[in-house]
């Protein structure tokens, strides 16, 4: 009788140790769970990183969020401007093999400010995207207006081609916070593919250019190699937002930022290509 007793009494210890233990165990998921929902919590209230300027692989310090470097400025509107209009009639190349076998471009249709379609180039296409979204629509429209239908043709007898020469970018003139007026000095050089026939018309402008803070959607492994162009575009937290007219007063070379000024016709966007 009091062997059994013993036995109950070593059963009751064991299976309250147990039930202990499994109430412990519990607790401890529980508290674990809820650590975890406050650093997600946490992780979906935090800003996300900005991009980092670097000029020659070096990253650039700056506690402004609005600042930028002169030089990333005028590198910014160089290459832009001149992925804009460089119309070479091929598809800008993705792999060796490309570069070696061009592929024709076939264009991109948009919308025209008269409301009919016309094509422009998918380097400006891409290239359009380091431009405000206010101010893009309109853009692409005007330079689908002024790009030649030759720039698309496969016949090398009747291909045309164009190139942005830049000649001069003048350094960045701050106009507000976060807000510069850069002014380019530069010829759009319209050729035939078959001969050395030229077309040069002046193409002086002044851009206003301002910060923005960051682009929000990161790339996935799987994107495309346009989709990998068009986000490259953003990578510097600028963008164009107006395009206007500049006035020389002299030959480029033998002016300063002085004696830059806006022209009194051209105070809206649509005349930039004039």
């Amino acid at each position: 009788m009091v062997n059994l007793l013993k036995k109950r009494q070593r059963t009751g210890n064991i299976l309250t140790t147990f039930a202990i233990a499994t109430f412990s165990l519990h607790l401890l998921v529980l508290l674990l769970f809820i650590f975890q929902g406050l650093e997600i919590r946490q992780l979906s209230l935090r800003k996300p990183p900005n991009f980092v300027q670097m000029i020659d692989g070096k990253p650039i310090i700056s506690t402004d969020d609005l600042e930028r470097d002169p030089e990333t400025i005028r590198s910014f509107v160089s290459k832009t401007m001149t992925s804009m209009f460089n119309w070479s009639g091929n598809l800008p190349p993705t792999n060796f093999e490309e570069v070696t076998k061009p592929q024709p471009d076939p264009g991109i249709l948009v919308r025209t400010p008269q409301g009919g379609s016309q094509k422009v180039t998918t380097s400006s296409w891409v290239a359009s995207y380091a431009i405000s979204e206010d101010f893009r629509k309109g853009f692409l429209g005007a330079i689908a207006q002024i790009t030649p239908a030759e720039v698309f043709s496969t016949n090398p007898s009747q291909g045309m081609s164009a190139q942005l020469i830049i000649k001069r970018v003048y350094p960045p003139k701050k106009i507000a916070p976060g807000k510069w007026r850069v002014g380019m000095v530069a010829d759009l050089i319209q050729k035939k593919r078959n001969d050395d026939r030229r077309r040069i018309t002046a193409f002086n402008k002044d851009l206003l250019v301002r910060a923005v803070d960051y682009f929000p959607y990161p790339l996935s492994e799987n994107s495309t190699d346009l989709q990998k162009a068009i986000y490259s575009n953003r990578t510097d937290r600028l963008e164009i937002y107006e395009i206007r007219n500049l006035c020389l007063i002299d030959e480029y070379n033998n002016l300063n930022e002085n004696q830059l000024k806006q022209c009194e016709n051209s105070k809206t966007t649509d005349t930039f290509i004039k």
